[in-house]
């Protein structure tokens, strides 16, 4: 063995966390791109944390029971990468981490859910994994309620920075957090004063132990570079009664040759003279992402400590007398008969045909569903009445008892929708939760984190319209429709009816990797799907809801309450003459996955095409190509009674049929 060997043959904690610091450089310094500082300035903490409380084994990423680890600082990337090779994740790779941002790699610049086992949650937009990390223990307590201490028992740990902290989201997530009394959630604060323009102090003096505190937070503040105080502090925060900050003051870059503490550290590689200075300060004497044995062996170590624990509660899974419910829910999949209800409800609208406004329908179609899906957890951004979201007789999710079902997120559409995603990501749980659809702005980041991460959550968004009325423009969505629909791997429905809702709502929970939106309605529109299909015509995205009386010439598309006004419209040409197909288009999004054949069969080549919807036309142009006809809105809207707004705003079948007829 040589003397560098010797040196770290029985490493000490401060050696472990230099082997982060190590790696976090030498990865960024390869890349020429990333966050060397944070990785550097928080390895003690993370020593501490993986060495000493975090309850996981490498072996098994997806033990349900394992304590969850969200890095909400993800632009400090190489800490996780480093923790995850170091305690032998096995596809964290020493390759992995030499080509850390490059094309192919799993070590993508930001920390990406489903690339690399051991990464619990997509995060880099900052303050979004503080707030996942909510949902998660949010899900944890429910969980506990329903299958027991027994099979869930586990804590969520949160690595956060400044950042994440002054994005205004974090103090929606912090407020439910200390309301519920979350106390499995740790976040440790790399309280450095450092953002990428330099000290903190440029822009914020919040006291933070104070805003946590007042949010009904435990609060604690330590030298994050001291493993006796990180240790006494981590296992002061298992024994709290309240969710817990620990603000741990470290120095930006740690370890860093001449660049300790500095701003330059934050978002630039250190150069490979400062890198070749900090490996003599460290006694580091090996090539780029070589580690001495003795550190490979204690970090292993650490890797597999977990692994008597995880087959202790295997074994508790074994003999548990709800141990294939748990096993299902944690896959994500639906109890046998889940839509069986649903099947009959769909067979006595089409006699009953009522009309109803689709936020109506949606409820429906949450009240025939929900106890045969007894994953599903609802709620609303204090909109509960308004959004349809409540099921009669639910249990309100709530400290001490989180068995219940529903949740009062408060006017927190930011911080639910991120909460949300932090619930499915957990597994064990399929959330729901409504506001209006105007302030699907305020959950936009988070509904894009869904969809890139492909986890399912349905966010019901009511008053999708000028429909809404006299709340007027504010209130009022126009644009987004065309928002929504622009995110990838997100399903956007507009059902036109009660049984179309129905359809949706069954597609969305179906899916397990896609996120939802139902635009619904807030004004009653009459019942448009007249006959039993056999089928869930909804799942295809568009189908032809009527057909023509002869050989068509005119197409007429529809969504939402605007399908009533294409049937109209309809039922006028063919009474002069001009035979006129109806199509309903729920979801954009479905109809784009069908074969090319049905799509040209249901789009209608060769006929006039006219599109109807109350919002802008954007996206229309799929349907109705570059000469279709569009009726719809061009601008904002205004505070009327909704039947005034649709006839000012000339959104009427009338409009539909001229629109058709300048074309033909």
């Amino acid at each position: 063995m040589t003397d560098a060997q010797a040196a770290f043959a029985k490493p000490s904690p401060k050696q472990m966390a230099d082997a982060i610091r190590v790696l976090a450089m030498d990865g960024v310094e390869k890349a020429k791109s990333g966050h060397p500082g944070m990785p550097m300035g928080m390895a003690d903490v993370a020593t501490v944390l993986y060495s000493k409380f975090l309850k996981f084994d490498a072996s098994r990423p997806d033990w349900a029971d394992r304590d969850r680890f969200i890095l909400s600082a993800g632009h400090g990337s190489m800490l996780i990468y480093s923790l995850l090779h170091l305690t032998g994740y096995k596809d964290a790779t020493r390759e992995q981490l030499e080509n850390f941002r490059q094309w192919g790699a799993k070590t993508a610049g930001h920390p990406e859910y489903g690339h690399m086992t051991g990464i619990e949650t997509t995060t880099g937009p900052l303050g979004q994994g503080i707030a996942n990390s909510v949902g998660f223990a949010l899900a944890e307590r429910h969980l506990a309620a329903r299958f027991g201490s027994d099979l869930v028992d586990h804590r969520t740990w949160v690595i956060a920075g400044d950042g994440c902290l002054m994005e205004g989201v974090s103090q929606e997530a912090i407020a439910l957090a200390g309301r519920l009394k979350l106390n499995k959630l740790c976040v440790m604060w790399d309280d450095n004063e450092i953002t990428i323009d330099g000290k903190v102090s440029l822009s914020d003096n919040t006291d933070q132990l104070a805003r946590f505190k007042a949010s009904g937070w435990a609060v604690k503040a330590i030298d994050g570079h001291d493993h006796k105080q990180i240790q006494k502090a981590l296992a002061w925060a298992t024994k709290q009664s309240k969710p817990t900050l620990i603000a741990c003051k470290t120095k930006i870059g740690k370890g860093a040759a001449t660049m300790e503490g500095s701003h330059k550290t934050h978002g630039a590689a250190l150069g490979a003279t400062e890198i070749a200075a900090t490996r003599q300060a460290l006694h580091w004497s090996f090539d780029p992402f070589d580690l001495p044995e003795g550190i490979q062996k204690a970090w292993a170590k650490v890797g597999k400590q977990g692994a008597k624990a995880r087959k202790g509660w295997e074994a508790r899974l074994l003999n548990h007398a709800q141990r294939d419910d748990f096993t299902r829910a944690m896959a994500g999949d639906l109890p046998t008969g889940a839509f069986e209800a649903l099947d009959a409800k769909l067979k006595e609208l089409v006699s009953s045909q009522p009309a109803l406004a689709t936020r109506q329908s949606s409820g429906e179609a949450l009240e025939t569903v929900f106890n045969a899906i007894p994953e599903l957890i609802g709620g609303s951004a204090d909109l509960t009445g308004s959004n349809n979201t409540f099921v009669k007789n639910t249990q309100i999710l709530d400290a001490p008892d989180y068995a219940g079902r529903y949740v009062n997120w408060g006017v927190r559409e930011h911080g639910m929708a991120s909460a949300m995603n932090g619930m499915a990501l957990h597994g064990g749980v399929i959330p729901y939760a409504g506001t209006f659809m105007v302030f699907s702005d305020y959950s936009r980041p988070a509904i894009r984190l869904a969809a890139l991460m492909g986890v399912r959550v349905v966010h019901v968004l009511t008053h999708d319209s000028i429909g809404l009325g006299e709340d007027g423009p504010t209130h009022q969505p126009v644009e987004h429709l065309a928002a929504l629909r622009a995110i990838p791997n997100l399903m956007v429905f507009r059902p036109a009816d009660t049984v179309e809702a129905l359809e949706c709502w069954q597609v969305a929970l179906q899916h397990k990797k896609t996120p939802s939106g139902m635009c619904l309605s807030r004004q009653k529109t009459p019942a448009v799907r007249l006959t039993d299909a056999g089928e869930n015509l909804s799942r295809k995205g568009a189908y032809e809801l009527k057909a023509a009386n002869g050989e068509a010439k005119v197409t007429l598309f529809g969504t939402g309450t605007e399908v009533a006004l294409a049937l109209k419209a309809a039922e006028t040409l063919e009474a002069e003459g001009v035979p006129t197909r109806v199509v309903s288009v729920p979801c954009f999004e479905l109809f784009e996955q069908q074969p090319k054949a049905y799509q040209d069969a249901v789009i209608g080549r060769g006929t006039v095409r006219v599109a109807v919807e109350a919002a802008i036309k954007q996206g229309w142009e799929r349907f109705i190509g570059e000469d279709g006809g569009f009726v719809g809105l061009t601008g904002f809207g205004a505070s009327a009674p909704a039947e005034v707004l649709y006839r000012e705003f000339g959104i009427t079948a009338e409009a539909v049929v001229e629109a058709a007829k300048a074309r033909l």
